[in-house]
């Protein structure tokens, strides 16, 4: 299964990671690689039968696994070329979010939305549709304007937004199974400042107001109480600051964690401090540790109107879902065109689960989860954990078969596939 001539025990491909994030796959590859140039890695493709990308490892699922070779493209040089006229950033794919930032911010422009995490890889937020908040930003996939990668015969293939249309649509979004992308055009905007407060104990009935009230907002419960514990709300520097009985919430006085019991030094600043938009859209630092670090995580994307009743529907599952929880993360993201993206033509309410790490204790409580969630057409992050039924995932999607179809037609021989990716695309 592995490439001709590839050494697997090479001290760079001994810095390939041999687990996810998480800890809880370990991949099962026969070999490790971190080619250095584009050219090695089209050799690199060309010359095996079943290969991967692995990013950040920012993923709690198998679709990312393979049983032949895995690649890191860390070590592709790094590369970070704005395009004023066209308002535009092209960057290695393999970059961490939080590195682009950073660079684009001295040049005066930025990302429109982050997510939580600066530390994923652009190219793996991508292709999963990961996303940040605010019911006028898309997930982070709608940035993308142009892809660079490698297809299964090892050729260099470059799409872009404006002469590939529909089929381009299709492959943003595309789970790595459609070629290793290697460069990535995202649109710019202009640097912008923001300002971050912390709200405390939300009624349930403000939900909705409190979700549309700043250019994004997180609001995080534990299924312990019926109000929602915090209100993150990242607002533009010249809206004024929420008044001192906002929606009859309290205002944090210090900085807070998300996860209980977490420092909050690894946050990003908050009561309000001014400061560059890459320094607040992220809940959390990029030299610092992510989120709990152990964890599992799932999420669930519905329509934007069925808020209050999905979080009804759940409410019997209080004390199920309350013990395995370590914190329930809730957010927006507008409509999109793209076809795997779990927004796809529809403005979304978004439930994020950060779970303890105990898969056998989380799984029974995800199916659970899941079968109150089904009325309302739920579509699973494509990163995280989930056990929906194939068919109703696809039909879920209105562009399902589509993908199917051009995953057959730029891999023919599955050389991207993976056991899981299988499953919900079979050949």
């Amino acid at each position: 299964m592995t490439a001709q001539g590839q050494n697997a025990t090479s001290a760079t491909a001994a810095d390939v990671p041999r687990r996810n994030w998480a800890g809880n796959v370990r991949y099962a590859a026969q070999a490790f690689h971190r080619p250095t140039s584009v050219d090695e890695l089209r050799r690199l493709v060309a010359g095996s039968t079943r290969i991967r990308a692995v990013g950040s490892g920012h993923s709690f699922n198998r679709f990312g696994d393979t049983d032949g070779d895995l690649v890191s493209l860390a070590g592709l040089p790094p590369v970070v070329d704005v395009d004023h006229e066209r308002r535009q950033v092209t960057v290695t794919g393999a970059m961490r979010y939080g590195d682009v930032a950073r660079q684009l911010h001295t040049q005066g422009y930025a990302l429109a939305n982050l997510a939580s995490l600066p530390h994923i890889s652009v190219a793996g937020a991508v292709a999963t549709a990961t996303h940040g908040s605010g019911q006028t930003h898309g997930n982070l996939a709608t940035a993308v304007a142009g892809l660079e990668l490698v297809t299964a015969d090892g050729d260099l293939l470059r799409v872009d937004r404006d002469a590939d249309g529909d089929t381009f649509a299709g492959m943003v979004v595309g789970l790595g199974a459609l070629g290793l992308v290697t460069r990535v055009t995202l649109d710019v905007v202009p640097a912008f400042e923001l300002r971050q407060y912390v709200r405390l104990d939300l009624r349930r009935e403000a939900l909705d107001e409190a979700l549309g009230s700043a250019y994004s907002v997180s609001v995080f419960t534990d299924w312990r109480t019926p109000r929602l514990r915090e209100v993150w709300r990242k607002q533009v520097t010249d809206q004024p600051p929420p008044s001192a009985d906002w929606l009859g919430t309290t205002a944090a006085d210090e900085p807070r964690h998300p996860v209980l019991g977490m420092p909050a030094e690894n946050c990003t600043p908050q009561l309000g401090e001014p400061g560059p938009w890459h320094e607040r859209l992220p809940h959390f630092k990029l030299g610092f540790t992510p989120s709990s670090g152990d964890e599992l995580q799932s999420e669930y994307h519905l329509a934007r109107t069925a808020a209050a009743e999905a979080l009804a529907a759940l409410d019997d599952l209080a004390d199920l879902i309350a013990p395995v929880l370590l914190v329930c993360e809730l957010r927006t993201v507008a409509a999109d065109e793209l076809w795997l993206s779990p927004n796809h033509r529809r403005d979304s309410f978004v439930l994020h689960f950060t779970w303890i790490d105990d898969t056998a204790a989380v799984l029974p409580v995800v199916a659970a989860v899941e079968e109150r969630l089904a009325p309302f057409a739920p579509r699973p992050h494509w990163g995280k954990v989930f056990v929906t039924d194939p068919a109703e995932l696809a039909a879920r999607y209105p562009r399902y078969a589509d993908f199917a179809a051009l995953l057959t037609h730029l891999d023919p021989t599955g050389k991207f596939r993976t056991d899981l990716l299988d499953r919900y695309f079979p050949r």
